[in-house]
């Protein structure tokens, strides 16, 4: 059974930032776990800086620890959290420190927000949270600002989405996708998308009948997928099976916002091994542009 009994929340007192602590309040509650809020800064120490060539050097002194924690209490009342949570404020690079203290702590999960105070115009690449999930040790959920719950009370995992490739990471996430759904007495949607676009589709020739070979792709995936839902207990939770054609990340996107999906939990690598440093891999793609938290899982052979 999947346990999440550390959880370490980054904040930077955005709006994004509520959303994200709220649903990692809402996690830590469910299995009783430790949340740990964490702040970063670039330094706590006087900075000299000159505002233009020629003029005097000022004295700039960042916000003291003491009032970052302070903002940081203010921050868990305004997303309605009221289990004790554990506050750190360190200085040092962001996605360094995250992935430093997630492992100090050794974290079970990490919750981030997907936009921080400077936006999301850069999209993914290069920013905090795609260091984050990149390089963390442990599985990571985003949480987008099209979220709409802000409080701790109102997050729900009752759909679940599980895009499933039948890769090690893929299998990896299924059974955090079983135990969120069983928390929340909801239910799992195992899709699978194979990646042939109709507009590229070859001519069938006497040498190799595309449509026959189709349907074999079909049936032998819903063999697959219905093993793995036969092998769960039905106590756990209710699961469906989806099959569709398409670019992955356009078909797990549809189906998430066709099935209003509270949460979409996916391997962080795909078949191929391509991890979240390739731009343009599913995984980013889904975590960009997804209306809904993300969980991404690494398989057992890649943590």
């Amino acid at each position: 059974m999947v346990e999440f009994k550390r959880v370490l929340c980054p904040v930077d007192f955005s709006e994004s930032s509520t959303r994200s602590l709220a649903h990692a309040a809402a996690l830590a509650r469910w299995y009783e776990a430790e949340l740990t809020v964490l702040h970063v800064v670039s330094t706590f120490d006087s900075v000299q800086v000159r505002t233009e060539l020629g003029s005097p050097v000022q004295i700039v002194n960042p916000m003291p620890r003491e009032e970052v924690l302070r903002e940081m209490q203010q921050l868990l009342d305004r997303a309605g959290v009221s289990l004790d949570a554990h506050l750190i404020a360190q200085a040092g690079d962001a996605s360094t420190t995250i992935v430093d203290q997630a492992l100090t702590t050794r974290a079970d999960l990490i919750v981030i927000g997907t936009h921080g105070r400077r936006g999301f115009k850069r999209l993914l690449l290069g920013s905090v949270t795609e260091t984050v999930l990149h390089e963390a040790p442990c599985p990571v959920l985003t949480v987008s600002p099209h979220t709409g719950a802000s409080s701790s009370d109102v997050v729900t995992f009752k759909r679940i989405l599980c895009p499933i490739d039948f890769s090690p990471s893929a299998l990896q996430a299924l059974g955090f996708a079983l135990d969120l759904a069983r928390q929340a007495d909801g239910r799992v949607t195992l899709l699978h998308v194979i990646e042939w676009l109709p507009e590229d589709e070859p001519r069938t020739s006497a040498h190799f009948n595309v449509p026959e070979f189709r349907r074999y792709l079909v049936n032998d995936t819903k063999q697959r997928l219905r093993s793995l839902a036969a092998a769960e207990s039905p106590a756990w939770c209710e699961i469906d099976d989806v099959i569709v054609s398409g670019r992955a990340h356009r078909e797990i996107l549809r189906a998430a916002e066709a099935r209003s999906a509270d949460l979409i939990v996916m391997g962080a690598q795909g078949r191929g091994g391509v991890g979240l440093a390739l731009f343009g891999s599913t995984t980013q793609q889904v975590v960009r542009s997804a209306a809904c938290p993300v969980l991404t899982v690494r398989g057992v052979s890649q943590a």
